[in-house]
């Protein structure tokens, strides 16, 4: 993960990182990781069609305009715990899709 790039964030008593990139039309991708030990990552996509705000200006209404709260990133990290991710140990990227059901 770009260290320039990444943001910080402190859930519990453990430090991540975290990049949130464009991931298809209409989705958005959230990286996380462990800020000291380089172990397992989870990638989170949800629905938001922020990058396309600049295409379609001014006719924006229509748009899922969502945005990724640090307190909405710190449930994200605090759920992902709870499935079994281990970020301090080595293992595939966990990947799933966040809704507004889940």
């Amino acid at each position: 993960m770009n260290k320039k790039r990444s943001k910080k964030i402190t859930v519990g008593e453990e430090r991540y990182a975290y990049v949130i990139s464009p991931a298809t039309k209409g989705q958005l991708a959230l990286t996380v990781e462990h800020e000291e030990v380089k172990g397992q990552k989870i990638r989170v996509y949800l629905k938001s069609e922020i990058n396309e705000f600049w295409v379609e200006f001014p006719y924006v209404e229509d748009l899922n305009l969502k945005l990724l709260k640090p307190s909405e990133i710190s449930l994200i990290i605090e759920d992902a715990l709870s499935r079994g991710w281990t970020p301090k140990s080595k293992g595939p990227m966990i990947t799933y899709n966040l809704d507004e059901n889940s």
